[in-house]
C-alpha cells in the first residue's frame, strides 16, 4: 500500500532514541513520513489523555497499527468511525504478542503470514478481516521473512481499507481463544546458548530467528560469543561431549550439542567487529 491510495492525515510513532555509540536510532517511520510531508506525532505513552486527544483530534475515519509495541486505548478505536485496524505478522489466533516472526522460525512453523484484524482491547484479539499464507523458507531468517510479511500485509492492508471504505465488511472473523499461541517481547536471556540442553536443529533455528536481536551468544573456546551465522551439520554425530569444538577448518568450527553438530561460520566477540570462527579460534592463540 502506497500514501496516495489513501489519504493519509498524521504518523503515529515513539519518541526518537539513542542507538550504538550515543548517536540516534534508525526512525524509518518517521523518516519515510517526513519525506512525503505528513505530519509526525512523537509519543512516549499512547495511553496518556494528551496522546489520545492529540490523535482524536485529527479526525481520521480509520486508525492503521503495525508494531507500535503498546496496547492501544479503546478511546482510540472508539474515536475512529471505522475503528482500529491492526497489521499483524502471522495467522492469528497463532503468535499473539510482540515477536510473531521470530517465533514461527523458533518453532519451525513450515508457514506463517499476515493477518489484518479489528483492534479490541486485548493482545492481538480482534475479528480478523482477512489473512495471507506463505510457506518459510527453509534457511528463513527474521530479517528475510520480515521483509516479505511487509510487503505482503501492505498489499492486504489496502484492500481490506477500499473494502471497509465501501462498507463490505462487516462481519470479521472472531478468533478461536483456545487457539491461540503467544509470542512475547523478546530479551537477551532468550538468545543464549546452552551447548547440553540445544540440539543443532534449536542454535540453527535460533541463529536464524534471533539476529539481530537480541542475538545469540554461546561460549567458544570458553569464551562468550556472538553467533551470527551458521548451519546444522547433516548427518553428523559427535562423541564428544556438548560445546566440545570437533573441527576448526579454514572459516568454519564444528561444535557438539546435545543432539547433533552444529558449524559456526561467523561470530563476534565482545566489543569487536564479526569475523569467521576460525579467525577468531586463531586469535585466541
Amino acid at each position: 500500500m502506497t500514501a496516495d491510495r489513501c489519504d493519509v492525515v498524521a504518523v503515529v510513532t515513539q519518541p526518537d532514541r539513542l542507538g550504538s555509540r550515543g548517536r540516534p536510532a534508525p526512525r524509518p517511520v518517521a523518516d519515510c513520513a517526513r519525506d512525503l510531508g505528513l505530519p509526525v506525532l512523537h509519543l512516549a505513552r499512547v495511553r496518556d489523555a494528551t496522546a489520545i486527544a492529540e490523535i482524536l483530534a485529527y479526525a481520521a475515519d480509520v486508525l492503521v497499527v503495525a508494531a507500535y509495541g503498546q496496547i492501544l486505548p479503546v478511546e482510540l478505536m472508539q474515536g475512529h468511525r471505522l475503528g482500529g485496524v491492526n497489521v499483524h505478522a502471522s495467522l492469528l489466533p497463532r503468535w499473539r504478542g510482540a515477536a510473531p516472526i521470530a517465533a514461527a522460525i523458533l518453532h519451525g512453523d513450515v508457514e506463517t503470514g499476515v493477518s489484518i484484524m479489528r483492534i479490541e482491547e486485548g493482545l492481538d484479539t480482534g475479528a480478523v478481516y482477512a489473512t495471507r499464507a506463505i510457506p518459510i523458507p527453509e534457511r528463513a531468517t527474521t530479517l528475510q521473512l520480515g521483509a516479505e510479511l511487509a510487503s505482503l500485509g501492505s498489499t492486504l492492508l489496502g484492500e481490506i481499507l477500499d473494502e471497509l471504505a465501501k462498507g463490505d465488511l462487516v462481519h470479521p472473523e472472531v478468533q478461536d481463544d483456545t487457539q491461540a499461541t503467544y509470542a512475547p517481547r523478546l530479551g537477551r536471556d532468550d538468545g543464549r546458548v546452552d551447548w547440553r540442553q540445544c540440539t543443532a536443529s534449536d542454535v540453527d533455528r535460533m541463529v536464524r530467528a534471533l539476529n539481530p536481536w537480541p542475538g545469540v551468544t554461546a561460549l567458544l573456546a570458553a569464551r562468550e560469543v556472538r553467533i551470527c551465522a551458521g548451519e546444522v551439520l547433516g548427518g553428523a554425530k559427535s562423541p564428544e561431549s556438548p560445546g566440545a569444538i570437533l573441527l576448526k577448518g579454514h572459516d568454519c568450527v564444528d561444535v557438539a550439542t546435545a543432539s547433533g553438530v552444529f558449524r559456526i561460520s561467523e561470530v563476534q566477540p565482545p566489543g569487536a567487529r564479526r569475523m569467521t570462527a576460525a579467525a577468531y579460534l586463531r586469535g585466541l592463540r
